[in-house]
């Protein structure tokens, strides 16, 4: 029997690139404001104005082009142009609109192990956007169950669990957030494989568990996954 009944996956800089498009994004909004304020102090601002509507707004890039937009008013004093607020939102639709491009080995890896696991998508963000992305991924098909939230703590996943009929410790998820994918998991009682990516924002950054941690794994690339399994398994 294997030793997980339920192997979850974060998506976004997990399955396929996102953060790049952010960071993107915010290179267009600190040079439409560089003529007001540092670059710096722009993307300080924007970075207040992003936690303090995740409340309100939720997590995607719906949330962001609202937080950009709020963060122009404030940071012109109202006087940011019209043309200028259409910039930043043609900059979110290209966002949306942006090709779903697979990280490296997840194009084999999944179809590789949902072929002898139970595999779950368990995503936050927006809805409508996640998915439409899942749908291009064309992964969809290869996930038993798949889980848009609007949080990722240990609350959320144990009503997870739960509803999926898993008990944590045969619950194993994947992940690029520690904050997010891995330290909440690993509170329940579960395990995680941490698979950092290139770019972290700001707001998922998190210190790395201790060597040792029981149940806790990091690798470089979802490749590794299915010999890790394997060893686990075994």
């Amino acid at each position: 029997m294997p030793k997980f009944e339920l192997i979850g996956f974060d998506a976004d800089d997990t399955l396929w690139h996102t953060e790049r498009y952010y960071v993107e994004a915010q290179s267009t909004f600190v040079q439409l404001l560089s003529q007001y304020h540092s670059e710096d102090w722009i993307r300080e601002r924007l970075l207040q104005t992003e936690t303090r509507n995740i409340h309100h707004f939720g997590y995607g890039i719906k949330a962001f082009a609202l937080s950009m937009i709020e963060t122009a008013v404030e940071l012109t004093e109202g006087r940011i142009s019209g043309q200028d607020v259409g910039v930043l939102i043609e900059t979110a639709r290209s966002m949306l609109n942006a090709d779903v491009e697979l990280l490296a080995h997840v194009g084999e890896t999944i179809p590789q192990l949902a072929s002898g696991h139970r595999l779950a998508l368990i995503t936050k963000g927006d809805l409508m956007d996640q998915e439409k992305k899942i749908a291009r991924s064309g992964l969809g098909d290869y996930f038993k169950e798949v889980e848009i939230v609007s949080q990722k703590t240990p609350e959320v996943y144990a009503r997870l669990l739960s509803r999926f009929s898993v008990r944590p410790e045969r619950f194993l998820m994947v992940g690029n957030s520690l904050r997010s994918d891995i330290l909440p998991v690993l509170e329940l009682g579960g395990s995680a494989v941490h698979i950092p990516y290139a770019l972290t924002w700001e707001l998922e950054a998190a210190s790395q568990p201790e060597p040792g941690t029981p149940g806790f794994y990091a690798l470089d690339d979802l490749g590794q996954l299915p010999a890790l399994l394997k060893k686990l398994e075994d």
